[in-house]
């Protein structure tokens, strides 16, 4: 079953991401950076996205989309992979955020979900299209992933400029978010409010009647009505994080291409991914430290813009990611998270063009965060990371992903009581270790190293010291601070984790470049 996900883009037109039982957390920024997604809700600090700890946390997601539209639940619950399998997958792949488009039409009382297969989904059965986004958030966090909830579409018929049509207007845009946002109120599995799905341009400069950006009239001014809605939401759950997305032409209204009067032509960019104007007009909320812009960036499968024919490309996009939105991040101004980017990944540009983008993002936790389009094979213009099958993989994407994933943690959602620390006998201290090859591709592999401390005392100020083969480097680790020299490695418990208890273990995650190698010679204290 194929869905074309229709595009208009307004350029075009213009011109046209093993639990340990210690939780202790990444070290590789100044303020900590956690394990996964860390714990406890999550705010922003700059241009980091942190948890209720201060520990930096880096999204690094996927969408599933389905719940916009007239199926009004996640594609590929018709397949023979059980949905809960899917999620296994995700997870085990490195995706520890999961973005869950929805239109206003799946919250409708009533309201069928339909394209469920009853015999790999039985538990699926009957259930409303929220009583499956429940199921699918509740055992998303087990995973330890987090879930944001993206407002596609207005209704299951299509996108829209504006974030309001006849049928679901302003009032009741705002209204259903508030309803969201106290139905999860309390679970930190759900972590915020993608407002809007891709604001965007429509009519003929003077004559503009699409989306905005600093244009000033409330009717279409997309960073007001972001406002609005972000500072409702926050009215009833104040622990959410709003994210914002661009337009594509600040004017809300497209260039007139056909006046051979170049002066007149506005920088226009893709659909929700033109923040250019949002640092001289930035969205106002009424809580501090929860603003995260979200914007969109695709390949030539989308649309081929005028930038990949540079004669510098890609050395030419930095500087394009540079002026629609990097500037917020590299300012210090707010979090970016990439809502979308993807590709089919068939042309030679694009495989450049992704790759190129992920470096841009940064490696480790304090890269950008970001959910790439998508897990569904059923997008028309990118495919997606899981294949017809809904169970095989498509592996070159993944490939150039995978560096870049910081994998969920244990079960981070919800609200789970801590495990009693045993009282320690004093004793020797003494260890024992345990590894495992995650994942690899190729040019690298991800790896897990469990220390357990088998002595009758806590290890205060922990150290775990091992040798790596030769050519092996390190890309990311969490759960500990990582350093190298040469071919050894040393792993120590960062300031807020220092001491490992009697008993307990930590499961030391990593990323690595180079050949597949084993952790040899393991030591602690």
């Amino acid at each position: 079953m194929k869905i074309l996900r229709v595009r208009r883009w307004s350029a075009a037109l213009a011109a046209l991401v093993t639990t340990s039982a210690l939780a202790v957390a990444l070290g590789s920024s100044p303020a900590g950076a956690a394990a996964g997604t860390g714990t406890g809700y999550l705010h922003t600090s700059g241009n980091k996205i942190v948890d209720s700890a201060g520990a930096t946390v880096r999204l690094t997601g996927i969408n599933w989309f389905g719940m916009e539209t007239d199926n009004r639940t996640f594609h590929g619950l018709w397949s023979s992979n059980p949905w809960k399998g899917q999620i296994d997958k995700m997870a085990s792949l490195g995706y520890n955020a999961l973005r869950v488009p929805f239109s206003n039409d799946a919250l409708k009382p009533g309201a069928v979900a339909t394209g469920v297969n009853d015999y790999v989904n039985p538990d699926l059965v009957g259930n409303t299209p929220l009583q499956i986004l429940d199921k699918v958030i509740d055992y998303a966090g087990s995973k330890g992933m987090r879930i944001i909830l993206d407002r596609h579409r207005p209704t299951s018929a299509g996108q829209s400029a504006l974030w309001y049509v006849g049928a679901t207007p302003e009032s009741k845009w705002i209204n259903d978010w508030k309803a969201l946002a106290q139905r999860y109120a309390g679970n930190t599995t759900v972590i915020g409010a993608d407002l809007h799905n891709e604001p965007h341009a429509e009519g003929t400069n003077p004559a503009a009647t699409g989306a905005c950006w600093g244009c000033g009239d409330t009717a279409r001014d997309w960073r007001l009505a972001a406002e609005r809605a972000g500072n409702a939401v926050l009215s009833v759950n104040p622990n959410w994080l709003i994210f914002v997305e661009g337009v594509s032409c600040p004017s809300g209204g497209l260039s007139n291409v056909w006046d051979n009067d170049p002066s007149n032509d506005e920088d226009c960019g893709w659909w929700g991914g033109n923040l250019s104007r949002a640092g001289q007009f930035p969205v106002r909320l009424s809580v501090a430290n929860r603003l995260v812009y979200s914007p969109h960036e695709y390949a030539t499968s989308v649309y081929h813009q005028a930038w990949f024919d540079a004669p510098d490309y890609p050395a030419n996009m930095p500087a394009i990611w540079d002026r629609y939105w990097g500037y917020l991040y590299k300012q210090n101004i707010a979090p970016i998270m990439m809502g979308e980017f993807g590709t089919t990944l068939q042309a030679a540009v694009d495989k450049v063009w992704l790759q190129e983008l992920m470096k841009y993002t940064g490696t480790g936790v304090n890269g950008m965060s970001f959910t790439y389009w998508s897990w569904n094979p059923n997008s028309g213009d990118t495919g997606g990371i899981a294949k017809d099958d809904w169970t095989t993989i498509n592996q070159d994407k993944q490939d150039i992903l995978q560096p870049y994933l910081i994998p969920p943690v244990g079960g981070g959602g919800g609200n789970p009581t801590p495990d009693p620390t045993p009282t320690p006998t004093p004793g020797p201290a003494s260890c024992t270790s345990s590894y495992k090859t995650v994942n690899s591709w190729q040019g690298g592999f991800q790896g897990e190293l469990t220390i357990k401390n088998t002595g009758g005392s806590a290890l205060d100020d922990w150290t775990a010291t091992w040798s790596m083969p030769s050519g092996v480097t390190l890309a990311s680790a969490w759960n500990a601070t990582v350093t190298t020299s040469g071919t050894t490695w040393t792993a120590k418990g960062p300031d807020w984790a220092k001491n490992l208890p009697a008993g307990q273990s930590v499961a030391i995650g990593f990323t690595a470049n180079g050949p597949q190698g084993q952790p040899t010679g393991v030591t602690c204290s």
